[in-house]
């Protein structure tokens, strides 16, 4: 369903699954407790976590534990690529639901798109659980026409043109923090030096 941009902050702060543009892909997106709606809508195994996408680096931290001698090195990395096409993977805190990553809750994937349109929605919401709008094992929609026309229940957003104007199109990276340093899980728009 196409709804303003008003529409849409409002139905994901009470629950409803929403689709906006990125940086990257579109995103499906909603409250991080209503993340099983995601995992029902885009028919994703729950053995494929969601990440944590919000306006500001200072809202994800939070969700991680920052209270570790890496700390410094996972704030270095997103003050050089936030806002930007990278998700951080690293050790989950306790005040990230369950919901969001039901298999594997000791690690938590998050970002900052480089998206205004995104990032105004967000500091709107709050952090919000987000993944490609798409079905899981589908190429991601690129148009929120599609999006809409696929998943006629979640709440699209109505500006075409903000999607055509910001999105990239290429998948954020994704790097996890293990012992030896950044492990690159999936290689994407910023490569990592």
């Amino acid at each position: 369903m196409r709804v303003s941009l008003d529409a849409l902050v409002a139905g994901a702060k009470s629950g409803s699954v929403v689709s906006f543009p990125t940086d990257t892909v579109p995103a499906l997106a909603a409250n991080p407790k209503n993340s099983h709606s995601i995992f029902e809508v885009k028919q994703r195994s729950q053995d494929k976590p969601l990440i944590l996408m919000a306006a500001t680096a200072e809202e994800l931290w939070p969700f991680c534990i920052t209270n570790i001698p890496e700390f410094p090195i996972w704030q270095e990395v997103a003050d050089r690529y936030w806002p930007g096409a990278l998700t951080l993977v690293l050790p989950a805190s306790d005040k990230v639901p369950i919901e969001v990553n039901p298999l594997n809750p000791t690690t938590i994937g998050i970002r900052v798109p480089n998206s205004s349109i995104a990032r105004r929605i967000l500091a709107q919401t709050g952090p919000l659980a987000t993944t490609s709008a798409n079905l899981s094992s589908q190429p991601p929609l690129e148009t929120m026409a599609e999006i809409d026309a696929q998943f006629p229940d979640v709440l699209t957003l109505l500006l075409e043109e903000e999607l055509k104007n910001q999105a990239g199109g290429i998948p954020s990276t994704v790097a996890k923090w293990t012992n030896n340093g950044w492990q690159i899980l999936r290689q994407g728009a910023i490569k990592l030096v």
